[in-house]
């Protein structure tokens, strides 16, 4: 995967105007606190493993009528030479018209020039066409009959975190990692060592509440590198939606002296026949920037 220094630049400065014209806490929100000071540090020197993407949620205020409009923003490592991820959600929009305001988005953002940063474009065309699907998100809701309502609400939110860290070892995390998972009745499991790789999946509120009680109050040294999401309106699609059916710490060979708490490595190898028997073999890139080899057998 390719890595463009002057481009993570643009990204931060992005950032960092964004942060000066919302200076109130709650408008910029960044999904990983600690992914600014990471990318800093990649772009000033060598690291171990790609930085954690730039993503947030700008809270855009509506005027006609009152209304929040939360932006959420995942900016791709060529990002600004590739458009970012951006998808719009509001409590003032019905599920149809979120839809509907997203594809509406997807086409503005095909209009931007490549090479241009895209946030302030989209938060006035936000602030300038939201309005219109939040008037008619109201009229859409009054005329719903009950049993759409059912139906919609059978729909249940799933989610997918994929957590990295530059090591797990303390005592203190390995207890903590699987207990929080097991309250929450999230599946996934724990790699520990150097790196340390955490994946959990579940309900979406209770995925967000793993990654915000895990890495507070003091592990900085930790980003969600990727998040998948999912609307299940059965058992059939949650179950074809989980990878794994209980919570695991994964236990592969280590090279290094267990003893010397920098130089223990985990086996990646193995780690990628894991994923390979899994499904989900395309996060060892993601994580690493490297297409994986299998241990000898």
């Amino acid at each position: 995967m390719e890595i463009r220094n002057d481009l993570l630049e643009l990204q931060l400065s992005e950032l960092d105007m964004l942060l000066s014209m919302y200076p109130e806490g709650d408008e910029v929100v960044l999904d990983n606190p600690a992914a600014p000071t990471d990318i800093r540090r990649f772009v000033n020197g060598p690291r171990e493993a790609p930085p954690p993407r730039l993503e947030f949620t700008l809270n855009v205020e509506v005027d006609e009528p009152k209304a929040t409009v939360a932006m959420w923003c995942s900016f791709p490592p060529l990002y600004p030479e590739v458009l970012p991820k951006i998808h719009l959600r509001s409590s003032d929009l019905s599920r149809q018209q979120q839809k509907d305001i997203n594809e509406k988005l997807i086409t503005f953002l095909g209009t931007l020039d490549l090479g241009e940063l895209c946030t302030m474009p989209v938060v006035q065309w936000v602030q300038e066409n939201a309005g219109k699907h939040i008037t008619l998100s109201y009229a859409d809701l009054q005329s719903k009959n009950t049993q759409t309502v059912k139906e919609t609400n059978k729909q249940t939110c799933l989610s997918r975190f994929w957590i990295y860290s530059h090591h797990i070892y303390r005592q203190e995390l390995l207890r903590k990692i699987p207990a929080l998972a097991k309250e929450l009745d999230l599946t996934g499991f724990c790699l520990p060592g150097k790196p340390g790789i955490i994946c959990v999946e579940g309900e979406t509120k209770y995925c967000e509440e793993y990654w915000h009680k895990l890495r507070y109050p003091n592990w900085k040294h930790i980003s969600c590198k990727h998040r998948e999401d999912a609307e299940c309106k059965d058992e059939n699609e949650e179950a074809s939606f989980r990878l794994f059916t209980v919570f695991e710490e994964l236990t592969f060979e280590a090279h290094g002296d267990y003893g010397l708490r920098n130089d223990y490595h985990m086996d990646l190898g193995r780690f990628l026949e894991y994923l390979k028997e899994h499904k989900c073999d395309y996060m060892f890139s993601i994580f690493f920037g490297v297409e994986g080899k299998e241990s000898p057998k």
